[in-house]
């Protein structure tokens, strides 16, 4: 077995890249916030905020209602991922992996890091955990990419369809990635023989970009299918329901932020105007993809006719809700967390290593 010695020069140089892209990532999201939404929401932020201003208390109380629910649907996809966690948990376990993966640049490491520590306190085993993470990973990734493809059908079921080119790019990428990605993911789950296939390819390709790791890729396919197939098995509609009920919710909640700054599209507009504000939360060079996402959902609305004011009013409104409040959601469920019953975590049998 082949053993990684990291020094304390290579930490020292990991801290700095991470500081760096840090402050790089905020930084860029400062600016798309500040300059580039109203510059490309064609506004200004005063003219912005007093549309915001009219919005009223009780719509305020609704939104953060919305939140709620939706992150509760999620908790089904989380429980049906990893047997044995409860809905509470699972709840505690989003919005704290959330929270954080909110506030960094690619948090989506950080908030995995979290979820493991969390689930890890509460007696789960490294393998438990792993599994989940990378079923619910594939699940979130076609629920994303098939976005496009219900928003272009929107479009086409309206009066005056519309399709940017665009979305129609997107549309087409997602599809064709969603595919392999599904196609591997299935061959895996029925074929032993394209596991190793499938980890064999991998391994090679890693091998040339790493070549000191403790176990090949491989193994780890082959050893995954097993649990990722009972997972599938089990877990499948009560994950697609929890995914489903996580984006109608929020769908929802874009609609009634829409409508209360003033913005008067067709559903099948406003679908496509979510579906690519979704899409762009998984570039991780800012923090969520936060000004990225408000920055094409506002100009995605006005080009479809909508007033710029309350456009780039109902994308801030929108993503004030979605993005900065699950911060203090994400609080308080890492105080749960700190007061919830403890377990020692399960040790896990370990593989024959390969080097």
């Amino acid at each position: 077995m082949s053993t990684v010695v990291v020094t304390e020069p290579t930490r020292s140089r990991n801290r700095v890249r991470r500081v760096a892209q840090a402050v790089l990532g905020l930084g860029l999201a400062a600016a798309l916030l500040i300059w580039g939404l109203p510059y490309f929401g064609k506004t200004t932020w005063s003219h912005v905020w007093e549309v915001l201003t009219r919005v009223p208390a009780s719509t305020a109380l609704l939104l953060l209602g919305g939140v709620v629910v939706g992150l509760y649907c999620y908790t089904f996809t989380l429980t049906a991922s990893m047997h044995g966690l409860r809905h509470w948990q699972a709840l505690i376990v989003n919005v704290a992996g959330s929270s954080v993966g909110n506030l960094l640049p690619g948090g989506g490491a950080v908030g995995l890091a979290a979820t493991y520590t969390i689930c890890r306190s509460w007696g789960f085993s490294r393998r438990e955990i792993s599994t989940s993470a990378i079923v619910t990973g594939v699940w979130n990734v076609l629920a994303r990419i098939a976005l496009p493809l219900l928003a272009i059908v929107g479009l086409y079921a309206g009066t005056d369809p519309d399709v940017p080119r665009a979305l129609g790019d997107a549309a087409l990428a997602g599809a064709l990635t969603g595919s392999l990605l599904f196609g591997a993911f299935v061959a895996i789950l029925v074929s032993e023989r394209a596991a190793v296939a499938i980890g064999q390819g991998i391994d090679r390709v890693l091998g040339r970009l790493w070549r000191r790791r403790s176990m090949s890729v491989h193994d780890l396919v082959v050893d995954l299918r097993a649990r990722i197939s009972d997972i599938v098995r089990t877990g499948w509609i009560s994950m697609t329901l929890g995914l489903v009920g996580f984006f109608g919710v929020y769908y929802g909640i874009f609609l009634v932020c829409m409508h209360v700054t003033g913005v008067h599209l067709f559903y099948g507009q406003l679908f496509a105007a979510y579906a690519i504000g979704r899409l762009a939360t998984a570039v991780g060079v800012t923090p969520g993809g936060l000004g990225i996402t408000e920055s094409v959902t506002a100009a995605a609305l006005v080009a479809w006719g909508a007033e710029p004011d309350a456009a780039v009013a109902g994308a801030v409104l929108f993503s004030a809700y979605t993005h900065f409040m699950e911060i203090p959601l994400g609080a308080l469920g890492w105080a749960a967390w700190t007061l919830s019953p403890k377990k020692e975590p399960v040790d896990d049998v370990p593989l024959e290593q390969t080097t």
